[in-house]
């Protein structure tokens, strides 16, 4: 594995950083304080692009390859401190878009896809329901055929984006007789009649990336509007996870990557008893502790994209990215707080929001438990 970055990446990552710089400011104190989701911000990544880095230029996107996207991600994540922000346009990007370039028909692509890259139209993905959550198979939501129609009734929860969402990637069973093998997947506007916002979801972090619970009553859908083919929705959420496991902490690397730099900073000003604190061992090991979840967190990372970029699953290797970036991501929150000491604890420092951001990784996209079961029963 080669990651040395061309001349072209280099320039890319380098107009990431400035536009994000530029863009991307703002009060993340206040927008996380009032749950407040900043759409300005959005439509500013969209005319970057970020909403469809890895889809096809045909098809709106910017085409780019697993290992650059992940690199673009990573250096969004260390320059915007809206960690709510980068999760709802990666959870638009892994679990709305790359289905439909994986799954869609070439009129569905043509429809959504490239407003859907350029920010326009908002993503969410709806599978989790409250009694089915890691158990995604178990769901309740029925997809009737009637027709040329399907009547969709059930209830979602825990969707991002799901309050300000235009297109839904909506799952349902058309064949409930069949289990698992009955699962379809189906495109809902957020107008279409029997659709409707339950409530928004206040939660601990990531505050400025909406969260609701969905309602689906007699949501009637034309048979043009399911994705893929009838029942493959195991095969739809699966490829799905399996990118987002790979790719959505690749900006955790970057929020570690500040917190590291923000730390050595502050280890070298702070004095105490006479000399800087970086001076003391326990606070020097500390750090040292950082470096290395850091860049062994990026060899996860990278080593994942580069497996989908020679064509290759990566099933368990995204498992095993999922599951060490976040857990690596959350002990240097931690750190970065104990080494600013009081400091480090008031909400004007803005390291206690990137632990209470930190915590929901080892939750989203599968809790870090799933993904050690998913990675025995590949070993095993």
């Amino acid at each position: 594995m080669d990651f040395a970055w061309s001349a072209e990446q280099k320039s890319l990552f380098d107009a990431v950083t400035a536009f994000a710089g530029e863009k991307l400011k703002g009060d993340v104190i206040t927008r996380d304080r009032e749950a407040t989701f900043d759409r300005e911000g959005w439509d500013r990544c969209g005319e970057f692009g970020f909403q469809g880095l890895a889809v096809p230029r045909e098809y709106g996107g910017l085409g780019l390859d697993p290992i650059t996207t992940v690199g673009v991600l990573e250096r969004l994540g260390y320059v915007c401190r809206d960690n709510g922000l980068v999760f709802s346009v990666n959870a638009h990007l892994w679990t709305v878009c790359m289905p439909m370039v994986a799954f869609g028909t070439e009129e569905q692509k043509r429809t959504y896809l490239p407003r859907l890259c350029n920010g326009q139209l908002v993503g969410a993905n709806a599978i989790t329901e409250p009694e089915a959550g890691s158990d995604a198979y178990s769901m309740r939501t029925t997809a009737e055929k009637r027709g040329d129609h399907f009547v969709i009734n059930g209830r979602k929860t825990y969707i991002t984006n799901g309050s300000i969402a235009d297109v839904l990637v909506v799952f349902a069973n058309a064949d409930p007789a069949k289990g698992a093998a009955g699962i379809s997947a189906f495109i809902v506007h957020k107008d279409n009649p029997g659709f409707k916002v339950v409530r928004a979801l206040d939660k601990m972090g990531l505050r400025t990336s909406p969260l609701a619970e969905l309602a689906f009553e007699q949501c009637e859908v034309h048979e043009s509007a399911l994705l893929g083919k009838l029942g493959a929705g195991t095969s739809m959420f699966t490829n799905a996870l399996t990118w987002e496991r790979g790719c959505i902490l690749a900006s955790a690397i970057g929020s570690m990557q500040r917190l590291l730099e923000t730390c050595i900073r502050h280890a070298r000003k702070r004095k105490q008893f006479g000399q800087s604190i970086g001076k003391f061992q326990l606070v020097g090991t500390r750090i040292v502790d950082m470096k290395l979840r850091l860049e062994s967190s990026r060899q996860m990372l990278y080593h994942a994209a580069w497996l989908r970029s020679q064509g290759k699953t990566a099933t368990m290797e995204s498992a095993m990215a999922k599951l060490y970036i976040s857990e690596n991501w959350v002990k240097t929150c931690e750190d970065a707080i104990q080494i600013h000491g009081g400091a480090g604890y008031l909400t004007e420092t803005e390291l206690e929001r990137e632990l209470r951001d930190a915590i929901g990784s080892r939750i989203y996209s599968g809790t870090n438990e799933v993904q050690r079961q998913l990675i025995a029963s590949m070993l095993i």
